[in-house]
């Protein structure tokens, strides 16, 4: 797996089509997030293929929410994105508005912790600390089963992301949990410049 892309081109690239600092923020995280999970399962040498795949995966959600999934590729492609991380964007929202399934691990981490990070970092946002540096498993467990708590993030599609990876729950809490402690700095970072 490769990327066509630099970084520095691909975060160029969202921020053409993304302007809300949410949703930058969002794609920084999932970013972060997908080059922990890709070194920690031993993909180490394609953690910049999993880190900007995340960095793109909702590209045309603040434009064109209706076409999520769908307008992606005719962004990505003008762009010099090869077509399996484009596979792997369209993946992410796999029985939400995208009929492309995720195959390659890195789809399954992408379709379980892109939910997942929404979540998390909405209990972030309840602590005292706004971090996730002193949450603990237990936090996400129970704001998991608080329906009414970050409503809009799928707890059906976190439950399949996790069975998608043969994990139970917890294991997905925490990892994800540390991966976002990983990258909470460098984003917090980037979102101050």
């Amino acid at each position: 797996m490769q990327s066509n892309l630099t970084r520095e081109q691909a975060l160029a690239l969202l921020k053409e089509y993304n302007k809300e600092p949410f949703h930058i923020q969002h794609a920084l995280t999932v970013e972060g997030t997908l080059r922990w999970y890709a070194n920690d399962l031993g993909y180490g040498e394609d953690a910049d293929f999993w880190a900007i795949t995340g960095l793109l995966h909702d590209i045309d959600f603040e434009n064109w929410p209706e076409e999520h999934c769908i307008k992606a590729p005719d962004l990505l492609r003008p762009a010099g994105v090869g077509e399996d991380m484009i596979h792997a964007i369209v993946s992410h929202a796999y029985g939400l508005c995208s009929d492309v399934a995720p195959e390659h691990e890195m789809e399954k981490v992408l379709f379980a912790v892109d939910e997942l990070t929404g979540l998390i970092g909405a209990a972030a946002l309840m602590r005292p600390s706004k971090s996730v540096m002193d949450m603990e498993v237990s936090s996400i467990k129970k704001k998991f089963k608080d329906k009414k708590f970050a409503a809009g993030c799928s707890r059906d599609v976190i439950t399949q992301g996790a069975e998608r990876l043969g994990w139970e729950l917890p294991v997905l809490f925490e990892k994800t949990l540390a991966a976002m402690q990983s990258c909470e700095e460098s984003i917090r970072n980037e979102m101050n410049q």
